[in-house]
């Protein structure tokens, strides 16, 4: 995906936290000028990645129910996210912690609390480190 391409993205954000949640609405899709689903955890996600087909996931680690990696082992199962790129939201930034993230399979993990105001520029960049990027 190059930079060109990036406005209009359609993200599926998943977030327990309904005021992060929020906050992040507001900066992919106010600041980033990206499309956003919202989604209070891995089962809501499920039930609806189908029929949005997401260009991007924005997964939260720590959620009750399904966390964050057994969310994205389940999305990984969908006929429809195949090849579909997934970023982490986490507090939890030791280096052995966001290794085990990335050989999941995730292209990035992005540090909670975030700035809304750099939030898209940060997906961006990570986007663009990726093969077509």
């Amino acid at each position: 995906m190059d930079n060109s391409t990036l406005s209009g993205l359609k993200v599926l954000c998943i977030e327990d936290d309904p005021d992060i949640r929020a906050i992040a609405e507001l900066a992919l899709r106010d600041v980033g000028g990206f499309e956003v689903e919202l989604c209070a955890g891995g089962s809501d996600a499920l039930a609806i990645v189908g029929d949005l087909r997401p260009e991007l996931v924005l997964l939260d680690v720590m959620m009750p129910g399904m966390n964050g990696p057994e969310t994205f082992q389940a999305l990984k199962q969908h006929p429809c996210m195949d090849g579909t790129p997934v970023i982490f939201m986490t507090a939890r930034l030791q280096p052995d912690e966001i290794e085990e993230y990335l050989s999941l399979g995730v292209i990035g993990v992005i540090p909670k609390p975030f700035d809304p105001m750099t939030l898209a520029g940060q997906i961006r960049d990570i986007l663009a480190t990726q093969p077509g990027g």
